[in-house]
């Protein structure tokens, strides 16, 4: 019989046969969605030999919603993510007025699903802009709850603004001598936690361990904005080394380790220099710090000395900036990443260009604490391709692949990677690739997912 999933102190506890609700989409959502409802059934019915099978429950949101409600997102598909936990949605649009600037964020604010997780692969044969697409492997973990999604504006020349404007001098009147126009100037504010910022970097760190990633990379502006994207890693940092100590090592106690591994007699202000080049032009308090940043280090000996530190997960930090031009000329540098809700979205799509783009990059807003999860396209509706049964599915399909995945059903998920890649590399395409492929052959969206399909019944005869 059908029932729901649950969440309990065992973790997340799926039947046999759970509800999930869906979102079907708008523009090319209908389109897309019937593609991979197919392709999803079809993995689950293979590889569980009909003894799982999902019963879809379509709530609405988006253009779909307020034809039939008036509204954009009514309370009934709160109420069902709520009570199910674990759903799927396509595109949405952006209604135009009114008090939702964005039903993508709204779900994530209303049901505090603080993770965004965006994994980013390559496909065999995927046409890409980049000489070797394949080394790009990551995952990103980007904060979905603070940042500019919490965001709090004020326009400019508005009485609001000018009212924060004139609180702000009163309170603040050498900070706000750093506004070089105060009268026409809008105003922002974009709120970092500390709790915020531990709960993304746990779920990093245990997504990092459980599937045996070799690094995470903390990415950040901490060098400008230091009490925010600053204290965002300083944060990240602490709560590996608090949480996850005899797990993890930071880039620093990897050079301090290494050096001593080298040198057994190595002194502690003889690795300070060899870390710190400028050791020699520090004040006494720095040169302190340093030293007692290796003594601590140091008293790891057993559990990360003698090589042991080499086998544990890498946690650094980059800068923003530096990380976009890096992911295109190290790719294979980056395999975990965590970070804020700006500089996510930025690198999730510089990193899905590399790939295919957004139209076959997946995406999930999870809450990994009330076990709550909406997997999601993470491309927009299209409009102009509406019912014309022509766009790429493939990022709802990845989507729904990752739901499988979260549910515990990594046989099906298996199924659905495995169907796409042998399509993608039989050259077997929808539009967007066929335009840039030599040799395939087009086919349409609905056809995609047949051929996902067939590709899947080959795989489950080699296994059999």
């Amino acid at each position: 019989m059908p029932s729901k999933i649950q969440m309990t102190t065992a973790g997340l506890q799926v039947p046999d046969q759970p509800f999930i609700p869906f979102i079907e989409g708008d523009g090319t959502g209908p389109d897309i969605w019937k593609a991979s409802q197919m392709v999803f059934d079809a993995a689950v019915e293979k590889a569980y030999n009909g003894k799982r099978k999902i019963h879809w429950h379509e709530v609405l949101a988006g253009e779909k919603a307020f034809n039939k409600t008036g509204s954009w997102l009514p309370e009934e598909t709160l109420t069902a993510f709520r009570d199910m936990l674990v759903g799927i949605k396509g595109p949405l649009t952006t209604p135009i007025g009114g008090g939702i600037s964005s039903l993508n964020v709204a779900l994530r604010q209303k049901l505090d699903l603080y993770v965004c997780l965006r994994p980013v692969r390559y496909f065999k044969g995927v046409p890409s802009p980049v000489k070797k697409p394949e080394d790009v492997n990551a995952v990103i973990f980007r904060e979905n709850t603070e940042d500019i999604y919490a965001g709090i504006e004020f326009k400019e020349g508005s009485p609001d603004a000018k009212k924060f404007m004139d609180a702000f001098k009163l309170a603040f009147p050498e900070q706000f001598k750093k506004i070089r126009f105060p009268e026409t100037s809008g105003i922002g504010i974009k709120p970092i936690s500390k709790d915020g910022t531990e709960r993304l970097v746990r779920s990093a760190i245990k997504y990092a361990l459980k599937e045996k990633r070799k690094s995470l990379t903390i990415v950040h502006k901490g060098n400008i904005m230091k009490f925010t994207e600053g204290a965002f890693k300083d944060w990240a940092y602490a709560l590996a080394a608090k949480e996850f100590r005899n797990e993890t090592v930071s880039e620093r106690e990897t050079w301090i380790f290494g050096n001593k591994d080298s040198n057994a007699a190595l002194t502690t202000e003889a690795n300070a220099k060899m870390i710190d080049p400028g050791y020699d032009m520090m004040t006494p308090d720095q040169q302190g710090k340093i030293r007692a940043e290796i003594d601590v280090a140091m008293k790891l000996e057993a559990t990360h000395g003698g090589g042991k530190w080499k086998s544990k997960l890498l946690i650094k930090d980059s800068i923003a900036d530096i990380t976009l031009q890096q992911v295109l000329t190290r790719a294979k540098d980056f395999d975990v990443i965590a970070t804020m809700n700006l500089n996510g979205d930025y690198l999730s799509d510089a990193l899905a260009a590399q790939v295919g783009g957004i139209g076959i990059a997946p995406g999930a807003n999870i809450n990994e604490i009330t076990g709550h999860a909406i997997f999601e396209a993470t491309h927009g509706t299209a409009p102009k391709y509406a019912n014309l049964d022509q766009v790429n599915p493939g990022s709802v399909i990845l989507s729904g692949e990752m739901m499988l995945r979260y549910m515990g059903w990594s046989e099906a998920a298996d199924l659905i990677i495995a169907g796409m890649d042998a399509a993608i590399t039989a050259r077997t395409v929808t539009y967007d690739f066929h335009r840039l492929m030599e040799g395939a052959r087009k086919v349409k969206c609905s056809e995609f997912a047949h051929e996902i399909i067939r590709h899947m019944d080959a795989r489950v005869a080699v296994t059999a």
